[in-house]
């Protein structure tokens, strides 16, 4: 069977059909390998095509060239058609969807007298947030970042709560070691809690924050300066980035003492690496998760056993 192009022009030469071929693959130009003479000569022929094909190589033509075939990139961190659209202008859209979230949520706290005024503010700077992560993941998916696997929930449990017991030394040391307890109304939790202290720490914050700064300024970030600056320093700049952006947000939507500052910058780092050095963003999300639950379950201690 011909493998001309069903809409090859008659008459085509070779080149013209090659040229055909590669304009049909969806990964770009082929690389040509060239073939020694010999090695295309009776059932040793057939054995490299045969072989060829295994690795991804596709036959023998009369030209003797071993065409073989760019297999599309699992990795988001090697580059590739996925991460193609998150480069300058996703970042850009993702800081000022950022920005524009802080100064409503600003807004809101210095115009809004109502015990509601925090927990919208946090909203509104949550909202800027996702924006920009729906619309990078409606563009491509990076390759790699959403898959998760069980080593992700070990980071979970071991470094959410070696960074909470490390909190809380920095909060001995700096003279703030009261046990954490929410306050009680008539016995009670207020209304405001369930949102405030539940569904905001343990839901929204993980989720959208882990996205954000570790999935879309990290890996926008690093796809703009890897080829320039190389892997490395993509990634050093990457991850210093986001830890700043995500300790800058939290100063200005939170009034944290110096050693609650300091443990942010801490979780920002710790699950900043955990993306650039796995690849993935789940190990991130479940670390958040595991270091904010813990702080709900020792308040809720505080707060009824205190």
């Amino acid at each position: 069977m011909s493998d001309q192009p069903t809409d090859a022009p008659a008459g085509a030469t070779r080149a013209q059909l090659r040229a055909q071929r590669e304009a049909d693959n969806p990964f770009g130009p082929l690389d040509l390998v060239p073939v020694p003479e010999p090695a295309l000569a009776g059932d040793e022929g057939a054995e490299a095509v045969s072989a060829g094909r295994l690795w991804g190589l596709e036959g023998v033509g009369p030209d003797r060239e071993v065409r073989a075939t760019r297999e599309p990139r699992t990795d988001w961190r090697l580059g590739g058609r996925t991460v193609r659209r998150w480069r300058e202008w996703l970042l850009a859209g993702a800081l000022v969807g950022l920005g524009l979230g802080v100064l409503g949520g600003a807004l809101v706290r210095g115009l809004w007298q109502s015990p509601w005024a925090w927990a919208a503010a946090l909203a509104l700077v949550w909202l800027g947030m996702l924006v920009p992560v729906v619309w990078a993941f409606t563009r491509s998916r990076p390759a790699g970042l959403l898959r998760f696997r069980a080593l992700d929930l070990l980071y979970a449990v071991v470094l959410g709560v070696a960074l909470r017991i490390v909190q809380g030394a920095l909060a001995a040391a700096s003279g703030n070691a009261a046990f954490p307890s929410y306050g009680l109304v008539d016995g009670r939790l207020s209304t405001e809690w369930l949102f405030a202290e539940v569904l905001g720490p343990l839901l929204a914050a993980p989720i959208v924050e882990e996205f954000f700064f570790r999935a879309v300024i990290i890996v926008a970030l690093y796809t703009v300066l890897r080829r320039p600056l190389g892997h490395v320093v993509a990634g050093v700049a990457a991850g210093l980035t986001s830890v700043g952006l995500f300790v800058l947000v939290h100063g200005l939507t939170l009034a944290a003492p110096v050693d609650a500052v300091v443990s942010i910058a801490l979780l920002g780092l710790v699950c900043s690496l955990l993306v650039l050095l796995t690849g993935r963003i789940w190990g991130a999300v479940l670390v958040h998760l595991s270091f904010n639950a813990s702080y709900v379950a020792l308040a809720l201690v505080g707060a009824f056993l205190g």
